[in-house]
């Protein structure tokens, strides 16, 4: 039976993907991880024990508990002992197993793995948009009301993220520094989604929102922070089988490769 689109392209003496076919490949990479993963386990006999896992509170709310009903499959007598905590609180060694925060990826001291690159843009409520004119460019957004997650990244600014965005876009001028903010980001997000002002919604957590017609983003494209999403512990963690196996669990949920960079 057909796919009912192409997947490869031909060039020359090779092949290459498609823009479809480079859809299906990024949907099916985590469940082949997972395969492998299954395997390792059966072929390492089942972990047991406690692993502690701290995260920014956004990244694990929106991204990392759907998937984790996954891993607690997986590894079912591996007892996950699961903090949120924000990026403003110092990264120190002996109070987690693993940290996902976002930063630039630097973390003197620890080791790291990246996962996901994040990228910024607009969305708003249709609500909002109601009975005004269509939104066609940033300029515009300084008649709308702006949301703004406080403690975007660690070391950021109160407005970095609007600031970030409207440079990029080449509307610098527009005021940013106004409007509602909140210690979240998935508040944020939920503001928006009730109609307080337009937020900057993140690529890798606001996905859902959008394809349910929540929120909309009136504008094209997206906008690079320059932070990433990493997995952080100490030098040797990774020696304990049970940490190592919920790292390249959540590696592999990334799509990200497995490379450990040392820092520091």
């Amino acid at each position: 039976g057909g796919l009912g689109c192409r997947v490869f392209r031909r060039r020359a003496r090779r092949r290459e993907l498609t823009d479809e076919g480079r859809r299906m490949l990024a949907a099916a990479q985590p469940a082949y991880a997972e395969v492998g993963l299954a395997v390792q386990r059966l072929r390492g006999g089942a972990l047991s024990g406690v692993v502690r896992l701290r995260s920014v509170p956004s990244f694990l709310a929106s991204w990392l508990l759907p998937r984790l009903p996954r891993l607690l499959a997986l590894y079912p007598a591996i007892e996950l002992q699961v903090e949120a905590e924000d990026s403003v609180r110092a990264l120190r060694d002996g109070e987690f197993d693993l940290a996902i925060d976002l930063n630039d990826g630097s973390y003197p001291g620890f080791q790291s793995t990246v996962l996901i690159d994040e990228e910024i843009f607009p969305v708003i409520a249709p609500t909002l948009l109601r009975g005004r004119e269509r939104l066609r460019s940033p300029q515009q957004l300084a008649a709308y009301p702006l949301l703004h997650d406080m403690t975007a990244w660690r070391g950021s600014q109160p407005y970095a993220e609007w600031e970030r965005y409207m440079k990029a876009v080449g509307a610098p001028q527009v005021d940013v520094r106004r409007g509602y903010m909140f210690n979240r980001n998935h508040l944020v997000i939920d503001a928006a989604i009730a109609g307080m002002g337009v937020a900057m919604a993140r690529r890798t957590l606001t996905t859902d929102e959008i394809d349910s017609g929540l929120l909309v983003a009136p504008f094209p494209g997206t906008v690079a922070t320059g932070k990433r999403y990493c997995l952080v512990y100490a030098p040797g963690a990774l020696d304990d089988r049970r940490t190592a196996a919920v790292h390249d669990w959540i590696v592999a949920q990334a799509g990200a490769p497995a490379a450990v960079d040392a820092t520091g």
